[in-house]
């Protein structure tokens, strides 16, 4: 077995010689996170990846992920270690049955969220996170909207905004929609004085039990902020070496059986190192006309907030 500190050794010195930077999401093995140059959500890293003066993006996470740091940044080489790292939600809509959705309801703006394909992307009219989707919608000011691909995250935008009638493609991520009421009970049963943080993937009877609904980004600030020293995670299980760093000396509690998400799991140290030795064959480029359009609806939400 090769030694994961000669590996990101030679990470580093091979970011330097092609002028990269490393990007992981939250979600990662903690070692590909402890290597990277910056960690975070996906559309942080994305930023992250556009501000960077760097000429070359390594993203350690999945395919949509990388293609949207491409939307956004155009110029720059974006390579993604692990090729087949895909996204089961993201998959649940192509643009071509998201037209045919449309068609079905002409004139309903269609508000995406970011876990999805650039083509998707460029059929919409808004993206949105995890952390921003209630803000985005409501700034629509629309009385009815078409919410795709998660129908988790697009309830608990429903319940947010009861005002606004959202209809939602039947999509779901499948490491979140898994979650029990039951688990979450078990949980508490041994953590009584825990605090319950959950990502807005989950059902909304899993949500009813958190003390606070977050995406990744307010979690990490949540933890450190919290008066509480206890913890229940209910999101995927990679964020909690970032938890640990948020909040030293705070316990985080995950659920049984663990959340894991194997196309997160699956990229190690060595597929980084490989991506930065054969940079041709994990190169990402997004199409130009897909990309200005995805772009549109990307620069939408963030001029929103």
């Amino acid at each position: 077995m090769e030694d994961n500190a000669a590996i990101a050794a030679e990470i580093r010195e091979r970011a330097r010689e092609l002028d990269a930077v490393i990007c992981a999401h939250t979600y990662q093995r903690a070692e590909v996170q402890q290597a990277a140059d910056f960690v975070g959500d996906s559309l942080n890293l994305a930023r992250y990846a556009a501000a960077s003066e760097a000429g070359v993006i390594v993203l350690a996470g999945v395919h949509f992920m990388a293609e949207t740091a491409a939307i956004l940044a155009p110029e720059k080489t974006v390579l993604l270690p692990r090729t087949d790292a895909g996204c089961p939600m993201a998959d649940m809509i192509t643009p071509e049955s998201l037209r045919r959705w449309k068609s079905a309801h002409p004139g309903v703006p269609v508000v995406t969220y970011v876990n999805t394909s650039a083509a998707v992307k460029a059929e919409s009219d808004v993206c949105v996170t995890s952390a921003n989707a209630v803000e985005v919608v409501r700034a629509l000011g629309a009385p009815r909207i078409l919410f795709a691909p998660d129908r988790n995250l697009g309830a608990w935008v429903g319940r947010s905004l009861p005002e606004i009638a959202i209809e939602l493609w039947p999509g779901w991520c499948p490491v979140h929609d898994d979650v029990t009421p039951e688990q979450v009970h078990l949980a508490q049963d041994s953590h009584p004085d825990a605090e319950v943080i959950a990502h807005p993937e989950c059902r909304l009877a899993v949500l009813d039990l958190a003390d606070a609904v977050l995406s990744t980004s307010q979690m990490l600030r949540h933890v450190a902020a919290s008066p509480a020293r206890e913890f229940i995670v209910v999101t995927e299980s990679g964020i909690l070496h970032g938890l640990a760093a948020a909040a030293p000396g705070k316990r985080f509690i995950e659920l049984a059986p663990r959340m894991l998400c194997p196309n997160m799991k699956i990229t190690r140290l060595t597929d980084a190192r490989d991506a930065l030795r054969d940079a041709e064959s994990h190169t990402v480029v997004v199409p130009e006309e897909i990309r200005t359009r995805a772009l549109r609806a990307v620069e939408r939400m963030v001029a929103v907030g």
